[in-house]
C-alpha cells in the first residue's frame, strides 16, 4: 500500500509542477483566455491516450499506471481523469452516461465554483 502511495504522491507532485511550468510558459496570453489551463489539458490527455493505448496493449505496468496515469495525468490536469471515465463510458456504448457526464460534471462544478465563491465572499 505504502509503494502505491508513494508512486501515485510522485506522479502527482511532477504533473503539478509541469502544470505550473505550463502556466509560466504562457502566462503573458491568459489574459483573454485560459490558453495555459487549456493547453495543460490538452497535453495531459494526449499523454493519457498514449498511456491508456500502451496500457491496451499490455506494455504497461501496474506500478506505471499508477505513477504516470493516476499519479502524473491526475497532478498536470484533472480533465485528464473526465476524459479518461467518458472515453470508457463511450467504448461501453452507453451514450446517454456520456451525455450525462459530460453535462453534469460542467454544471455541478460551475454550482460548486460559485458556491465556494459565496462561502468566501
Amino acid at each position: 500500500m505504502f509503494q502505491t502511495l508513494a508512486l501515485v504522491f510522485l506522479g502527482g507532485g511532477g504533473g503539478s509542477v509541469c502544470r505550473y511550468a505550463v502556466w509560466l510558459a504562457l502566462r503573458p496570453w491568459t489574459d483573454k483566455f485560459p490558453w495555459a489551463t487549456f493547453a495543460a489539458n490538452a497535453l495531459a490527455c494526449l499523454l493519457l491516450g498514449a498511456l491508456l493505448g500502451r496500457q491496451a496493449q499490455g506494455l504497461l505496468s501496474d506500478q506505471h499506471r499508477l505513477l504516470l496515469v493516476t499519479g502524473f495525468c491526475g497532478g498536470f490536469s484533472t480533465y485528464s481523469t473526465f476524459t479518461s471515465e467518458t472515453w470508457g463510458l463511450w467504448q461501453s456504448g452507453n451514450m446517454s452516461a456520456v451525455l450525462a457526464n459530460v453535462f453534469l460534471q460542467l454544471a455541478v462544478c460551475m454550482v460548486c465554483l460559485l458556491a465556494g465563491l459565496r462561502l468566501t465572499a
